[in-house]
């Protein structure tokens, strides 16, 4: 067992990770992703990376346990993965020429320590047609995604502009991430 789990299924958070070179394992944590209304965007990554990571380390407590959770902010919604075709497109249609912050909260939980933090990128669309919506949907990227797109893929295409971490849109901040281990004791560089 590795001294690092990635308490995630998300394919992408998984390549991230692999970018830092080290050995790791997942494990998809089956946890309620309801939170309160009340809850600002950073508190509501913060608040769902925590569960995921904490359910996890339950299991492997001698190792490090990640916990992840992105959303997007739009006009104050907050918009995570679309439940089907009809509120991808609506979601898309709410960006389309707008600017909006995308959130992930990251919280790593280990036997003697714990912290969470969050990234906050701002990304600015381009105005997008009714018929570029609908060729984006028929690739069928957008319907696992908070915000109904993935910047790492053909949602790159909708993007005018970025104003912070690349990485934390995609879903995991992992520059901040590995030196927050390293102050936590598993150097990576």
């Amino acid at each position: 067992m590795s001294n690092l789990i990635l308490a995630s299924s998300s394919p992408r958070r998984k390549e991230l990770l692999q970018k830092l070179s080290i050995p790791f394992t997942t494990y998809s944590p089956d946890v309620d992703e309801k939170v309160s209304k009340d809850l600002l965007p950073n508190e509501i990554v913060k608040t769902l990376a925590l569960r995921k990571a904490l359910h996890v380390a339950q299991k492997f407590p001698e190792a490090y346990t990640i916990g992840s959770d992105t959303i997007v902010v739009c006009k104050g919604n907050v918009l995570g993965k679309p439940q089907n075709r009809e509120e991808a497109s609506q979601m898309l249609h709410q960006l389309s020429n707008c600017t909006h912050s995308v959130y992930t909260g990251v919280a790593i939980v280990s036997a003697n320590a714990m912290k969470i933090f969050y990234e906050r990128t701002d990304v600015e669309f381009w105005e997008l047609s009714a018929a570029l919506i609908n060729q984006y949907l028929d690739s069928g990227e957008p319907f696992d995604k908070a915000g109904a797109y993935g910047i790492q893929g053909r949602g790159a295409l909708l993007v005018k502009s970025i104003s912070g971490d690349y990485y934390s849109v995609v879903g995991l901040p992992i520059s901040r991430l590995s030196r927050v281990l390293s102050e936590m004791g598993l150097p990576l560089l």
